[in-house]
């Protein structure tokens, strides 16, 4: 999977960030920089990697109940990005897992996102998305002169 974000642990564990959590602990409170806003979310297994813990011990550590949606911001727990439908899958916000795995865990990770390189499926599909609205376009310029 080359498009996976790419996690390194330093060998020296004596730099310690204090920058998260937000000093305002509820996810409702959280501003956000435009580079947090277009960070991709990591995904359960990409969680596993970054702590290099077993996937059961991922869903163990997130904030999660049976019962509610989305449970309340638990400091000692991993929060997940709020979710619209008890079925669908837990996101992460990189900057919440470091915070878990520093505060909590007591590792102190380095993360580096990055993102995929283009493929050419990508290609084609944007070119495809350029010639439909061409075409879209064309069809409402002539909808307008009949």
């Amino acid at each position: 999977m080359t498009s996976d974000p790419i996690f390194a642990r330093p060998d020296s564990l004596s730099s310690r960030s204090k920058a998260f959590p937000p000093t305002d602990l509820s996810p409702s409170g959280w501003t956000e920089s435009p580079a947090e806003a277009i960070t991709p979310l990591l995904s359960v297994d990409d969680v596993q990697k970054y702590l290099n813990r077993s996937r059961a011990s991922v869903y163990r550590y997130a904030n999660t109940h049976p019962d509610v949606l989305n449970p309340p911001y638990d400091q000692g727990k991993l929060n997940p990005e709020v979710r619209r439908d008890k079925d669908g899958p837990l996101e992460f916000r990189p900057q919440e897992v470091r915070r878990f795995a520093e505060e909590v865990l007591g590792l102190h990770p380095t993360i580096q996102v990055q993102t995929p390189e283009e493929t050419v499926t990508q290609d084609l599909m944007r070119q495809m998305l350029q010639e439909l609205r061409a075409i879209r376009q064309l069809l409402e310029d002539q909808g307008l002169r009949d």
